[in-house]
């Protein structure tokens, strides 16, 4: 817990680390999904259908330390820093996907629009971005055990809470098994097309959407359509500011069980936020507002805007889609909240070899992220053959199901490493950190035993 000397990590690039965890996404498909384009056509896959979970859960972790430094003052060792955090997590059923390659075309033979039910259920998205002033201390309380902790202030960049509880689409539709190869994405951008469409079909359609947003970020809109529905959100530099405060400890001890076993445990990021209700607002989609769609227009031209306007929202192939979300920004609702932060518990064993020049550990840590907790258990071998070159190599079991390894390089003030090394587009867990850290003071001596 105490190192073996003061530091002074470089601004931003001496202390980096981002993360990407899915629970059966590739890669790829991560960044094709936080992309949410209209032009996407990753869903179609086969392969990548297949893949999926009946829950797919994504996390994406981004931190950095602006400011950062440690000393020693007699025993103790102060350290102080700077920094800001990023965590988004969301949670995608395999339904949604599957909706989306219907709407584009995909299985159409098999799908009976006379009567058409899907219901989709249970999406969300959790964004926190704050940044945080901490001050650290720790102590050797004897030639075993070391106790340390920090305290932090928080500053709340943004906050946002997005469930969508159900998304249901009904179609009643007659003159439908006329239509040879239906792909309603292809309704906005072919004419024709649309007009063979009108002339041949009738009925209704309806949607349905349960939904909740709950934003709190200071420079985030929440754009709305002519109609008052939100169909963008668009950041604006210029007016970003502080959304909220909140505290925060880290907690954690060592002890040296044995000459060369050494036991840690931790608690990091243990505290809360609190948003302010003027950076805070609130939409809501429901039922009773549902879209309908009647196909039975008395004019043809009628008949096309109306299969144009349901083509345009089950067809967009985005996962988030404003357009079938229908939600309004209810002012009434907007108020002062507090959310948790994304707590870490971490626990350690460590033994050392060779007069300490090889070392052999497991670090067991749960970071109680959202939507759901990350476990993880790796093991790692660690060789220090001189102070200014280290080198380590890392095994994860559970995270990656026992496919995922790590190394490490540290050569004099640099530091590198991944916990989760990117093996291709299709990796599930990928991580790269990297540290610049300059000495300030001289190598502290052992405590006398």
């Amino acid at each position: 817990m105490t190192p073996g000397r003061g530091y002074l990590n470089l601004p931003v690039i001496g202390s980096f680390n981002a993360t990407v965890n899915t629970s059966s996404l590739g890669y790829q498909d991560v960044i094709d999904i936080i992309d949410n384009s209209s032009d996407g056509d990753y869903f179609m896959s086969s392969d990548f259908i297949n893949c999926l979970d009946a829950t797919n859960e994504l996390n994406v972790n981004l931190s950095t330390d602006i400011i950062s430094a440690g000393w020693y003052k007699g025993k103790n060792f102060w350290s102080f820093n700077i920094g800001l955090r990023n965590d988004i997590g969301a949670s995608v059923p395999r339904t949604m996907f599957e909706f989306m390659r219907e709407m584009n075309g995909v299985d159409i033979n098999s799908i009976d629009w006379s009567n058409y039910n899907r219901t989709v259920g249970k999406e969300s998205l959790n964004i926190n971005s704050y940044a945080e002033i901490g001050v650290g201390f720790a102590r050797d309380i004897n030639a075993r055990l070391t106790v340390g902790g920090r305290v932090k202030a928080l500053l709340g960049i943004g906050n946002m809470k997005l469930d969508i509880n159900k998304i249901a689409v009904n179609t009643n539709l007659q003159g439908i098994a006329d239509v040879e190869n239906l792909d309603w994405s292809r309704v906005a951008d072919d004419q024709e097309y649309a007009n063979e469409l009108a002339e041949k079909i009738g009925g209704t359609g309806r949607i349905d959407v349960e939904a909740r947003l709950e934003s709190s970020f200071k420079g985030l809109e929440l754009q709305e359509n002519e109609d008052g529905y939100i169909d963008e959100f668009k950041f604006e530099g210029d007016k970003l500011g502080i959304a909220g405060y909140g505290a925060a400890i880290d907690l954690g001890a060592s002890y040296k069980l044995l000459d060369r076993l050494t036991l840690s445990a931790s608690i990091l990021d243990l505290g809360f936020m609190k948003w302010s209700k003027n950076g805070t607002s609130v939409a809501t989609s429901r039922s009773s507002e549902n879209l309908s769609f009647d196909f039975n227009q008395p004019t043809l031209q009628g008949k096309v805007d109306e299969v144009q306007r349901f083509a345009n929202v089950v067809g967009s192939g985005e996962v988030l889609n404003f357009d079938m979300l229908q939600m309004q920004v209810d002012e009434n609702e907007a108020k002062s909240r507090s959310t948790s932060l994304t707590s870490t518990l971490v626990i350690g064993a460590e033994y050392a070899l060779l007069g300490n020049w090889l070392t052999v550990g497991a670090l067991y840590t749960s970071r109680f992220a959202k939507p759901k907790t990350l476990n993880e258990l790796t093991f790692s071998a660690n060789l220090r053959p001189a102070n200014s070159l280290n080198l380590a190599a890392s095994y994860s079991v559970l995270q990656g199901s026992g496919k995922t390894f790590g190394v490490a390089v540290k050569l004099g003030p640099l530091f590198v490493g991944t916990d989760y090394m990117y093996l291709g587009e299709n990796s599930k867990n990928v991580n790269a950190y990297i540290g610049i850290s300059l000495p300030l003071s001289k190598q502290k001596k052992p405590a006398d035993i």
